[in-house]
């Protein structure tokens, strides 16, 4: 598909793989937050309006998770 001068890709190659991932929504039926589970505070309060969250599911890309720098030994350690 064309529009003007950018090309726009539709085949299923340049989609995003999904897998099914835990999530916790609000149970505020006006309030749209959510969060994914391994990003979730241990306190499950919703992030904008601060009501219940709720455990659910989602399909959604995966994401790649950096891993935390582990704090270098001094040299004298080795």
């Amino acid at each position: 598909m064309k529009r003007g001068n950018i090309s726009v890709a539709t085949s299923e190659d340049d989609k995003p793989k999904l897998k099914a991932t835990k999530i916790f929504k609000c149970k505020n039926p006006d309030c749209k937050a959510w969060v994914r589970d391994e990003f979730a505070a241990t306190e499950q309060a919703c992030p904008i309006c601060k009501g219940p969250m709720l455990r659910s599911m989602r399909h959604l890309p995966a994401v790649q998770n950096k891993p935390k720098p582990q704090p270098r030994k001094p040299k004298s350690d080795y």
